[in-house]
C-alpha cells in the first residue's frame, strides 16, 4: 500500500505539472471549469460551499489538535508526532509552491467562495488527502480499515471536486494537493515503520 500511495503521488504530480505548461492538457482545466460552472444547483452550491468552510485550515487545524490529544491520552506520542508532521510539512510545502508558482485562479466570475493566494496546489484538496492518508496509516490494525480506506478516499475526492464546482481551482491544482500529500505522508510512514522496526530489534 505504502509504495502505491507513494507511486501515485508522483504520477499525479508530473502530469498535474504537464497540465500547467502544456496547452493540449491545459485546455482541459478550461473545460472542466466551464462544464461544472454550467451544472450548478441550489442543492449542490450550499453542500460544497459547506464543504470549502469545513476543508479550511481553521477546521483542519481543529480536528488535528483533537486527534493528537487523543492519541496523547493513550500515550501514542508517535502517533502524535506522526499527524504533527505530516499535517506541517504537506502544508509548508503546498504554500512555498504556491508562492514559487504563483499560478492565477480562475476568474473572478465562476466564483461562489471567497479565495486568497495562488491557485496551484490546491491547499484544500492537500487538507483532505493529508487526513485522509494519516487516517489509512494510523488504521492499518484496525478491523474496519477498509472502512476508513473508502472513507479517507470519498472524502479527498469530493472535497477536490468541490474545489473545481465552486470556480476556485483547475483539476490540476487539485491533482497537485493530494499527490503532495500521498508523497509527503508516505515517506514519512516509511520512516515512521522504519523506526519502530529499529526500535524493537
Amino acid at each position: 500500500m505504502p509504495y502505491l500511495l507513494l507511486g501515485v503521488g508522483f504520477f499525479l504530480f508530473i502530469f498535474s505539472i504537464l497540465m500547467l505548461v502544456t496547452p493540449f492538457l491545459n485546455h482541459f482545466d478550461w473545460v472542466m471549469i466551464e462544464w461544472l460552472s454550467q451544472h450548478r444547483s441550489v442543492p449542490l452550491n450550499r453542500i460544497f460551499i459547506t464543504l470549502s468552510t469545513i476543508g479550511g485550515m481553521p477546521f483542519v487545524l481543529f480536528l488535528t489538535t483533537v486527534w493528537c490529544l487523543q492519541q496523547a491520552w493513550y500515550k501514542k506520542f508517535t502517533n502524535v508526532v506522526f499527524i504533527g508532521m505530516g499535517l506541517i510539512g504537506s502544508t509548508v510545502t503546498v504554500w512555498l509552491l504556491k508562492y514559487v508558482i504563483s499560478r492565477p485562479r480562475p476568474p473572478e466570475m465562476y466564483h461562489l467562495v471567497a479565495s486568497y493566494g495562488a491557485a496551484f496546489p490546491s491547499a484544500h484538496s492537500l487538507y483532505a488527502a493529508t487526513l485522509g492518508c494519516l487516517a489509512i496509516y494510523l488504521s492499518q490494525k484496525h478491523p474496519q480499515h477498509i472502512l476508513v480506506c473508502i472513507c479517507a478516499f470519498i472524502w479527498l475526492f469530493v472535497m477536490g471536486i468541490s474545489r473545481v464546482y465552486l470556480g476556485v481551482h483547475f483539476p490540476s491544482d487539485v491533482l497537485a494537493g493530494w499527490s503532495i500529500s500521498f508523497i509527503w505522508i508516505t515517506l514519512l510512514y516509511l520512516l515512521y515503520a522504519k523506526l519502530s522496526r529499529e526500535k524493537r530489534n
